[in-house]
């Protein structure tokens, strides 16, 4: 049998039942576009987080609360209550025989008001060398000094967000800022960041890590950045504040990790939630599938005359089989293609709310998929179809 005569006849066999045929590709079409969809949330997710990571530097440690427990016993961070203080973080500063930038950082989340408009923004308490170590441009202004932290100095820098959205008609630079209640002065305007995981970065207030301790009753610090002199002083560096925390907390309470072990994790999470995604999205195409094979045996049984007939002039076995074959491949390999478009249309318009990045190889999974899914589920209405005895055939009203 002619491949291209297979292809006219499965074209005008399609033709015949629209419908039909538009219903059938629809379960595909679904299933291929969350396939490239979900795919690309993943590795969106991934690439703009291990931006952000790389952006900040390689001979970067954190430490953070610990979960409080071990074995079975632990939990996510900061559990069972933090209890690092300021003064264990001054600590490793001044007991560290190595040179380290010790960047302590404090959360929480207030209402800043001015005039009659208000909103509910991140406050982090911070010192000095915020803008160095977290690589943050001050676009207006300039960031607070170290005399403001140590005489802790009512001043605070915002974010773009809290810039435009509270000083609509005026720029915010010099004026004051009502932050839980309190009035701060407005000393600069931070370089827009956008959106990270879909959270705005510029929605945030940066006060001086005294005042916020002073004024905001809060005095453990959520984390804290810790510059090593060089990428190759990294487990150096981790080991020093090791030990240097054991003499003042004990090992439960805190975790230090690099920038190495973040991207370790992150691939891992990613790793696993693109998998459950994508296995989420092929379930859809499976289903999908199994409506093509339906369609097939349907499509079979009502063409069971024609069937005969093309037997009794001399159509061989195969040909049946490659027929009907090629139809459900068509049906698969369509609702594939226009899967791709949904995918990547529904990818595009999800990019304002989460960062999404499609992948050539998501495509060919996804179509390749597809044309799978078509020539698994056919073969069985194309066997039965191959196998019918003609004089039977004949006889089927």
């Amino acid at each position: 049998m002619n491949i291209f005569v297979g292809f006219g006849s499965a074209i005008e066999a399609l033709r015949a039942n629209k419908v039909r045929t538009a219903l059938t590709i629809l379960g595909v079409l679904i299933g291929v576009g969350a396939i490239i969809l979900l795919v690309s949330i993943g590795q969106g997710v991934k690439e703009e987080v291990s931006g952000e990571i790389k952006g900040l530097g390689s001979n970067l440690i954190f430490v953070m609360p610990g979960s409080g427990g071990k074995g079975a016993h632990r939990g996510p961070p900061g559990m069972f209550g933090n209890k690092i203080t300021y003064n264990d973080i001054l600590a490793i500063k001044a007991r560290s025989n190595i040179n380290l930038k010790v960047l302590p950082l404090m959360f929480t989340s207030l209402v800043v008001k001015h005039g009659n408009k208000s909103r509910q923004s991140m406050i982090y308490g911070t010192t000095e060398i915020y803008p160095e170590i977290l690589n943050q441009k001050v676009e207006e202004g300039r960031f607070f000094n170290a005399s403001q932290v140590n005489s802790q100095r009512k001043v605070c820098v915002i974010g773009k967000t809290v810039a435009s959205d509270l000083f609509v008609s005026k720029n915010a630079l010099g004026n004051r800022l009502s932050i839980g209640g309190q009035k701060f002065l407005i000393i600069g305007i931070l370089e827009s960041k956008g959106k990270t995981m879909g959270q705005d970065q510029d929605d945030l207030a940066i006060v001086p890590i005294t005042t916020a301790q002073s004024f905001f009753g809060k005095t453990s610090i959520d984390r804290t950045a810790i510059q090593a002199p060089s990428e190759d002083r990294v487990e150096e560096t981790k080991r020093i504040v090791k030990r240097i925390l054991l003499r003042r907390l004990s090992e439960e309470d805190f975790e230090i990790s690099d920038q190495k072990d973040i991207l370790e994790m992150l691939q891992k999470i990613t790793g696993i939630l693109s998998v459950a995604l994508g296995g989420i999205a092929g379930i859809s195409l499976l289903v999908g599938g199994i409506g093509i094979m339906n369609i097939m045996l349907v499509t079979v049984t009502e063409r069971t005359r024609e069937i005969g007939i093309r037997k009794a002039v001399g159509a061989k076995e195969g040909d049946i089989l490659v027929q009907f074959l090629i139809e459900s491949v068509m049906l698969s390999a369509s609702g594939g293609v226009a899967g791709i478009g949904l995918g990547y249309g529904g990818a595009f318009l999800l990019k304002r709310f989460l960062p999404t990045a499609i992948t050539p190889w998501s495509i060919f999974l996804a179509f390749g998929f597809s044309v799978f899914v078509g020539v698994f589920f056919g073969v069985y209405p194309a066997s039965k179809a191959a196998k019918l005895d003609p004089i039977e055939a004949l006889r089927y009203e």
